[in-house]
């Protein structure tokens, strides 16, 4: 039986796991964000209040990043 002080505070707080986690939540987040951009812009609608023009091809680049760390994450947490 292994006491707690002989353990590293890694496996103590799961930080391996948790660093996984982090970062399919901001991929998740991405793509959510960017698709929903996406969608919103394609039936004409704005935010309130802004200014400027959409930019597309910058929110379609986004999402593409956004899936690319969500597979990252979900490959982290699957090994």
């Amino acid at each position: 039986m292994t006491s707690l002080l002989a353990q590293s505070v890694v496996d103590i707080l799961g930080l391996n796991d948790l660093l996984a986690q982090l970062i399919l939540a901001v991929g998740a987040a991405m793509v959510l964000g960017n698709g929903f951009a996406i969608y919103q812009a394609s039936h004409g609608d704005a935010p309130k209040g802004a200014e400027g023009q959409f930019r597309g091809g910058r929110a379609w680049w986004l999402l593409g990043v956004g899936a690319l760390i969500t597979v990252w994450g979900v490959a982290s947490l699957l090994t």
